[in-house]
């Protein structure tokens, strides 16, 4: 059926469209799939060019036409768990730049309140206390499962306010940025200053394969190189989601050196104060919890904050890991030249927690925070709504939950017997499962 466009001028067919992809195949990397993402049909209508330039337009001929014509996408022949896709393919460059969808978001999406942001922390430390003071106050064995769960969410949102300071989108102020980081990240353990350079330096490289920080892949002959019990224990739940202490202490497989130690490969020179700041912080929080467990009794203090750490440190893997993995289609990690800032930004998913989205600051909207970290997680929502006719298929709607997000444990299972390594060849692969493990 034809297709026409309706212009000041009059009905005009459309040029038919011929994708033509890009060859890129290569013998040592069937996975590398370059696509064109500019069509012919952007060439031929700019000769269909309307009558008048005037700013209003009379339509006066009434027929159904659509508002808009789509940005034609990306296309492949085939469709396999290879990477291989018919339709779209979330490999190729996409025909947008960054500056693109910036200009999509409204102006006061960027802007920072510090007020508005100091109220969320009031607001969460007064839950806390207010937590544990009713725990402590009831001292029932009904009472305390209820309350690891409560606190250690809790725990969790503490952690994304700090880490709204670490990014800057906490105010303009970078020292009320440092207190309130500090006093945030130390009270569950975290080493403010480590884990905000490491967290920077996940953002700059997301989506490369060897260059991202946070829940990057393994590559095939790193995962050959582990002894069965080791993998075992890294796809199996729910000993990855208690990963996160000790990727503090020696970072990812692959990886060296510690977010404790100055001296670390993560950080230059100029940042050996800043971490030594931090490290002390996190050490005079560990004191406390010593002094509290003479005062108090150690398994009162397990109760009231240990295990309620165990939680907040399984929300943190568990939201991060199935940030950027998880979906039912393959998604590329690049290397070398086909690697960029945006492409792989375009990796990241959005994911829906239902009552916990506004409890942990609607973090759960990830695409444009890891795009764009100085917009406050207030605007977040605002500003993907924005970014979404930009994005087209690049943006994956994320699943509709429940009041509660049990959905995210079945992705999670799916995604740790799928997602294992990636080939040690290629600038644009996709995981692969190991059969055996």
């Amino acid at each position: 059926m034809a297709s026409w466009v309706l212009s000041e001028c009059g009905l005009r067919p459309l040029p038919k469209i011929y994708p033509k992809p890009r060859t890129g195949f290569s013998s040592n990397n069937p996975l590398k799939i370059k696509i064109s993402p500019v069509s012919p049909v952007y060439s031929d209508l700019k000769s269909i060019s309307c009558c008048s330039n005037s700013r209003e337009r009379k339509w006066e001929v009434k027929v159904s036409a659509p508002a808009r014509v789509a940005t034609p996408s990306p296309i492949e022949e085939d469709n396999n768990d290879n990477g291989v896709f018919e339709g779209f393919n979330p490999g190729a460059p996409p025909p947008f730049k960054l500056a693109d969808i910036k200009n999509a978001i409204p102006k006061h999406c960027w802007v920072k309140n510090p007020w508005k942001s100091m109220s969320y922390v009031v607001r969460d430390i007064v839950v806390v206390f207010g937590l544990a003071a009713t725990a402590a106050y009831f001292n029932n064995w009904l009472v305390w499962p209820l309350y690891w769960i409560a606190q250690g969410t809790m725990f969790w949102a503490l952690f994304v306010l700090g880490h709204d300071c670490g990014h800057g989108s906490f105010s303009n102020n970078p020292k009320l940025n440092s207190v309130v980081g500090h006093l945030l990240h130390s009270s569950i353990l975290v080493p403010y200053h480590g884990w905000r350079i490491s967290h920077r330096t996940h953002h700059q490289n997301h989506g490369h394969v060897e260059n991202d920080e946070s829940w990057h892949p393994m590559s095939e002959k790193l995962y050959n190189s582990m002894d069965y019990l080791s993998k075992k224990l890294r796809f199996t739940v729910p000993f990855p989601l208690l990963a996160y202490p000790i990727y503090l202490w020696t970072r990812s497989p692959g990886k060296s050196g510690s977010h404790y130690n100055p001296d670390s490969d993560l950080f230059t020179p100029n940042e050996k104060n800043d971490v030594l700041t931090s490290t002390a912080c996190w050490s005079a929080m560990v004191a406390l919890l010593v002094g509290l467990s003479f005062a108090m009794g150690p398994m009162q203090v397990l109760k009231l904050y240990g295990i309620p750490y165990a939680i907040y440190v399984m929300w943190l893997d568990l939201v991060t890991y199935l940030h950027h993995h998880g979906h039912d289609d393959k998604l590329p990690w690049y290397r070398g030249e086909e690697w960029s800032y945006l492409r792989g930004g375009l990796t990241t998913l959005d994911r829906d927690y239902g009552w916990i989205n506004n409890i942990h600051h609607d973090i759960g909207t990830h695409v444009i925070h890891h795009l764009f970290p100085q917009i406050p997680h207030y605007h977040l929502i605002e500003a993907t709504e924005a970014a979404k006719p930009v994005l087209g298929q690049y943006y994956r709607e994320p699943k509709k939950s429940g009041p509660f997000p049990l959905y995210l444990f079945d992705v999670l299972v799916k995604s740790f017997k799928k997602d294992h390594y990636v080939s040690d060849t290629g600038d644009i692969v996709y995981y692969q499962a190991d059969p055996n493990l």
